[in-house]
C-alpha cells in the first residue's frame, strides 16, 4: 500500500513512486535470482553483471542512508567524481553472488522509502547530485535503478523493466538534475526555449540562455522546439542508454515548432553522470 500522509503533513512519496520503487527491486531482484550468470560483462559497460549488482544494492543502502539523515560522501558530482567513487565503493565490497545481492537490492529500497515516509516532504538532503527535496531523491532511487535494471536485463537477455509511468515518475529527478548535468560545450552560443512532450502523458519545458540550462514543468513564453518522444526512449536517451538517430527514423520522436533543426542539440545538452 502507499503511505498515507496526515492532514496537516506532505508525504515525501508522491502517489505511485512508492509502488513503482518496490516493483522494479523486486524485478531486478527476480533477474538475479532466476540462474543469472553473475560474471556475464553488461553491453556498453566495463562492469560485469555481478558487478553491477553490487553497485546498485551498494547505491541504494547509500540512498537509504541520506534518506535517513545520514551525511554520506560520495564525489563531487561530477561524472569523472561518480565513477571514481563507484570503483572504490566496489573495490571495497566483494560480494558478487545473486541470491546476496537481490535481497541487498529489495532491502535498502525498501529502507529508503521507510526513511522518506517518516521524515515527510519539508527540508532537503544532500545526494551524489547536490541539495533536492525528499520527493526528489524518491525520484532519484527509481531513476538509478531503472536505468542500471535495463543494464542487467539486457545483459541477461530479459524484459527490462522500464515503462511510461515508472517514466513519469523520474521527471521530478530529471528536472532537479538537468542544470547540474549540462555540458557547456553543448550549450555554447545556444538560445533556445524547448518543450518537451512524452508520448501518453508528462512534459516539461527547457530554456537555454547564453549557456545557462534551467527547467521546469512550465515555463513562460512560446516554445521555439516542441519534441514528441515515446517515453522509454526518453529515459534511454536521458541516461545514455540510447542515442536519437535510430529512435527518429523508428518513428519515436517526432518535432514541430518554429525552430525544428534545433532538435538534434537537445540531447547534447547533457552529460549522463
Amino acid at each position: 500500500m502507499e503511505p498515507v500522509a496526515g492532514p496537516d503533513t506532505r508525504s515525501a512519496v508522491p502517489e505511485g513512486l512508492g509502488a513503482a520503487i518496490r516493483g522494479t527491486a523486486e524485478e531486478i531482484a527476480a533477474l538475479l535470482r532466476a540462474g543469472a550468470d553473475m560474471g556475464l560483462r553488461v553491453p556498453g559497460s566495463q562492469w560485469s553483471v555481478g558487478e553491477a549488482a553490487a553497485h546498485l544494492a551498494l547505491a541504494n543502502e547509500l540512498m537509504a542512508d541520506i534518506a535517513a539523515g545520514h551525511a554520506r560522501s560520495y564525489g563531487d558530482g561530477t561524472p569523472q567524481s561518480l565513477a571514481s567513487a563507484n570503483e572504490q565503493a566496489l573495490a571495497a565490497f566483494s560480494e558478487r553472488e545473486a541470491e546476496p545481492l537481490a535481497g541487498m537490492i529489495v532491502e535498502q529500497a525498501a529502507a529508503c522509502l521507510r526513511a522518506l515516509e517518516a521524515r515527510g516532504a519539508e527540508g532537503t538532503v544532500v545526494s551524489p547530485l547536490g541539495p533536492m527535496g525528499p520527493d526528489v531523491l524518491g525520484s532519484y532511487l527509481l531513476t538509478h535503478m531503472l536505468g542500471h535494471g535495463y543494464d542487467l536485463a539486457r545483459a541477461l537477455g530479459r524484459a527490462h523493466m522500464i515503462d511510461r509511468e515508472r517514466v513519469r515518475l523520474t521527471l521530478p529527478f530529471m528536472l532537479t538534475a538537468m542544470p547540474r548535468v549540462t555540458d557547456e560545450s553543448g550549450t555554447a552560443g545556444l538560445s533556445v526555449h524547448y518543450a518537451i512532450r512524452l508520448w501518453g502523458g508528462g512534459r516539461f519545458d527547457v530554456r537555454v540562455v547564453e549557456g545557462a540550462v534551467s527547467g521546469g514543468e512550465r515555463l513562460p513564453g512560446r516554445a521555439d522546439c516542441t519534441i514528441l518522444i515515446e517515453p522509454v526512449t526518453f529515459l534511454l536517451m536521458a541516461l545514455g542508454r540510447r542515442g536519437q538517430w535510430g529512435a527518429l527514423a523508428q518513428g519515436r520522436i517526432l518535432v514541430r515548432g518554429r525552430k525544428p533543426w534545433l532538435a538534434p542539440r537537445f540531447p547534447a545538452l547533457f552529460k549522463a553522470p
